[in-house]
């Protein structure tokens, strides 16, 4: 007995769904997500229904997948919040039917403002950009006038001239708290070190914990902060053992730009005889794992790092789909995380 011919319903069965969502995906209607719209026209293909018997499912995927290109300076490695932030932000792409291709952007390439050699601007629907701090290369990107967002940006950023949506954790206020919750707890001496030109998330969190010594008085001696230009911080295992040891009287507390210092700094002491928290107390941000294995274990601001890559990926999506609309700049909250390494304070 002849098979009888397949119909919507078929098609709806077979995936668990109404006939109605079925018919309105097989038919592009906006209303139905992209993922559902896929699943539908791939089980049509598979059961040979009507104008799809005749399509093949592989050459359907490559038709229908768009292309969203990661640009990068540092492919972030599991330590970095980056790494899980890649993560949901692929698959909240993935999902709409688009394809992640990462390209790293090498120093030769900012200093000459040249992308990438794997890098086809005709053959990608948006961008997204993550530890890209140069401001020149920024406006490269831009430039290109694809949708873009940037996790993260140049400290030197100017807004309403800058076009590209920008994505950050939030800084300043958990930054602020946590300076002050040490203000409350009795310290009396800060010092800041790290970089707050390094890219806009620094310069935020320098911000809060300068807030923070203003309102209670404190007056921050900057013989006592070490701000110096960020590759200095990376140039040899010495150097930050050699910057603290020329500071003549060290703080009570030393606010890190991230864990990544923090941790360099807890080493460099120790080395220099000294205990933390006894001899002086260390916080960072980022709650990077070093955190919790790094003795004592290290205060820090806890980034929620997966959902912010599901964020770029909304913001990154409405824009391929509404390029004209306003720029957007959007902070994801952080949530200050208390631990050994700063007693005293709750």
């Amino acid at each position: 007995m002849a098979k009888e011919k397949v119909t919507i319903q078929d098609i709806a069965d077979a995936l668990g769904i109404s006939r109605n969502t079925a018919s309105k995906a097989l038919n592009g209607s906006e209303s139905i997500p992209a993922e559902t719209r896929n699943k539908v026209i791939r089980k049509a293909i598979e059961l040979k229904y009507k104008q799809f018997a005749f399509m093949d499912s592989d050459s359907f995927l490559s038709k229908s997948s768009g292309n969203i290109a990661l640009l990068t300076e540092n492919l972030p490695n599991t330590s970095h919040f980056g790494s899980t932030l890649i993560s949901g932000l692929e698959k909240r792409i993935s999902a709409e039917g688009y394809n992640l291709s990462i390209h790293i952007v090498r120093d030769i390439e900012q200093k000459s403002l040249s992308l990438p050699n794997n890098f086809d601007a005709s053959n990608v629907d948006g961008i997204i950009c993550i530890e890209l701090f140069d401001l020149e290369y920024s406006k490269l990107i831009t430039g290109l006038g694809i949708p873009t967002i940037f996790i993260d940006c140049s400290a030197y950023v100017c807004y309403p001239e800058f076009q590209a949506d920008v994505l950050l954790m939030e800084n300043d206020h958990s930054t602020y708290q946590l300076t002050r919750k040490l203000i409350d707890g009795g310290y009396k001496s800060f010092g800041f070190i790290g970089d707050y030109n390094h890219c806009r998330s620094f310069n935020e969190r320098w911000a809060g914990f300068n807030r923070a010594l203003t309102e209670a008085g404190i007056v921050l001696d900057l013989s006592q902060c070490i701000v110096d230009d960020d590759r200095l911080f990376f140039s040899e295992p010495e150097w930050m053992g050699a910057r603290l040891a020329a500071i003549r009287e060290l703080p009570s507390v030393f606010v890190c730009a991230n864990d990544y210092i923090a941790v360099s700094v807890m080493k460099a002491l120790r080395n220099r005889n000294l205990s933390i928290p006894q001899d002086i107390v260390i916080c960072g941000f980022d709650n990077s794992p070093e955190s919790v294995i790094v003795e004592p274990h290290l205060t820090t601001v806890h980034i929620f790092s997966n959902e912010m890559g599901v964020k770029a990926a909304e913001m990154l999506l409405s824009r391929i789909k509404d390029p004209n609309q306003p720029y957007q700049v959007s902070h994801i909250y952080t949530k200050p995380v208390i631990r050994e390494s700063t007693p005293n304070i709750r």
